[in-house]
């Protein structure tokens, strides 16, 4: 009788499920093309959240996911996202961007400004209605929150989809890394600044300046050790600078990016490196993404949720597109170039989904703004291989022939 369970048995058949459900997906209906494993697993959280399995099935759903539960894989889904978080931040070369300032800089503030305002634009009509803003959301927090979800670019999902098209070190891909380098430095500053707590603000001023002082120091013990103890060390360092932003009312995931943006790629083996964050794509992350879909809901009506989603996606899409299109006119780049370049960077999971949970662990927006976001996230994604890959394949053949 399920009454007889312990706790530890039905965590278990909840991991089950979260391992299960997404692979069998992914492999029986070959999705890769669509939606790359990481994206289904998003899908199956959305699936076997209150919104959706928890109205099929009830009495089902309270039983696997239950408090004790949740609360064992939220430990979990923790851990992943800021190791995670603290990867995507050590992966940043700002040294590339910085040689090829002037390119670098133009095009990824039109790719985050021009959607940003877009975003903004459709948030400020959300406010028209009720149902939407967190209970400890001011506007203009709220609007630049989602404005900047908007015109957030994923990082490490930009990675793998650019593996999967074959263009990550070509030239065109390089230039892509540095453009959404940039714009991921823009989007973390946003976020401190929106969860800035002006009631703390002495606080989060003294954890800034402690950060910026045992940073260097940091830097300094970190060239001198070797490589083996770097790792234990900078994980001692993300969990320290996590506990410190989080303490200072920011949040712990801007401690985690802030831990891992002043370290240096260069430091580790990028082999390693590679392994490490598909081994947290494969073992913790999908606790995450079930946790995130566990936080779905609909409760202002299916209806405007997906009203509101469309809405943001257009918001999203064509303001990443119109951006890059006028960066590649300022800077004269082939034909075909802009709108390849602006598909690439609209792409949203993952760094997006991790940026509006942080909103809704504020109050800053509600759990079906969350929905709406998340739900465009999803669409962004899913959009960008079927769209790229044939305009890469007619930029191969123009050149071709041009030879």
């Amino acid at each position: 009788m399920p009454a007889a369970m312990t706790t530890t048995e039905i965590y278990l058949i909840a991991m089950a499920i979260i391992f299960t459900v997404p692979y069998l997906i992914w492999r029986v209906f070959k999705t890769d093309y669509y939606a790359p494993l990481v994206v289904v697993q998003i899908i199956a959280g959305i699936l076997l959240g209150p919104g959706i399995l928890g109205k099929i099935y009830p009495d089902y759903y309270a039983f696997v996911f239950s408090a004790p539960v949740v609360q064992s894989l939220n430990g979990i889904a923790w851990w992943a996202v800021m190791v995670f978080v603290w990867i995507a931040g050590i992966e940043l070369d700002l040294k590339k961007a910085w040689a090829h300032r002037r390119e670098s800089t133009i095009t990824a503030g039109l790719a985050l400004g021009t959607p940003l305002l877009f975003g903004c634009v459709a948030a400020a009509g959300m406010l028209m209605y009720d149902g939407w803003v967190g209970p400890q959301g001011m506007r203009w927090q709220f609007v630049m929150g989602v404005g900047m979800a908007c015109a957030v670019t994923a990082l490490p999902i930009l990675i793998l989809l650019m593996e999967k098209l074959a263009i990550l070190r070509q030239p065109i891909g390089q230039r892509i890394l540095r453009y959404a380098s940039l714009d991921d430095i823009a989007i973390w500053g946003v976020l401190a600044l929106i969860l800035m707590d002006w009631e703390r603000v002495g606080r989060q001023a003294g954890f800034l300046a402690a950060f910026a002082v045992l940073a260097y120091a940091f830097r300094k013990l970190m060239v001198w050790l070797p490589e083996r103890d770097r790792w234990y060390a900078g994980l001692v360092w993300l969990i320290l600078c996590a506990f410190g932003a989080d303490w200072a009312g920011l949040h712990y995931m801007v401690g985690a990016f802030l831990a891992g943006a002043v370290m240096d790629g260069e430091w580790f083996n990028q082999e390693h490196m590679d392994l490490l964050r598909h081994h947290v794509l494969l073992v913790m992350m999908p606790v995450f993404f079930l946790s995130t879909g566990l936080r779905t809901n609909w409760s202002v009506g299916g209806e405007a949720v997906f009203i509101a989603a469309a809405v943001l996606l257009v918001a999203s899409v064509a303001g990443k597109l119109i951006g890059v299109h006028i960066a590649g006119k300022v800077l004269k780049w082939a034909p075909g170039e802009s709108s390849i370049i602006g598909w690439l960077l609209q792409t949203k999971a993952l760094i997006m989904i991790i940026f509006v949970n942080i909103l809704l662990d504020k109050g800053i927006i509600t759990n079906e703004t969350f929905t709406a976001l998340l739900l465009m996230a999803i669409a962004s994604t899913m959009l960008t291989v079927p769209v790229v890959a044939p305009k890469l394949q007619r930029m191969k053949e123009i050149i071709l022939r041009s030879k």
